[in-house]
């Protein structure tokens, strides 16, 4: 679930391990360059968290940071 706070929306995502972390995260990577909105994000073994915010916009929430969740939503519900 996503959480919204500091002008931003956050999610943690975990997995059974870095490969599928890292195959998480390549999904993720072609989404956002397809999108050409990218997000902020980091990743310890299998878990990656993933915090979306819109620079442009002053470094707050914007409906391309909503739509880019929405998308990563349905990646995992896919997999």
């Amino acid at each position: 679930m996503w959480t919204e706070n500091d002008n931003a929306l956050r999610r943690d995502f975990t997995f059974r391990d870095f490969s599928e972390a890292f195959a998480f995260m390549t999904r993720v990577a072609l989404l956002a360059e397809a999108m050409n909105h990218h997000p902020e994000w980091s990743n310890v073994w299998n878990r990656v968290s993933i915090t979306l915010r819109t620079h442009s916009a002053g470094n707050t929430v914007t409906q391309k940071d909503r739509a880019l969740a929405a998308a990563i939503d349905k990646l995992v519900d896919e997999a």
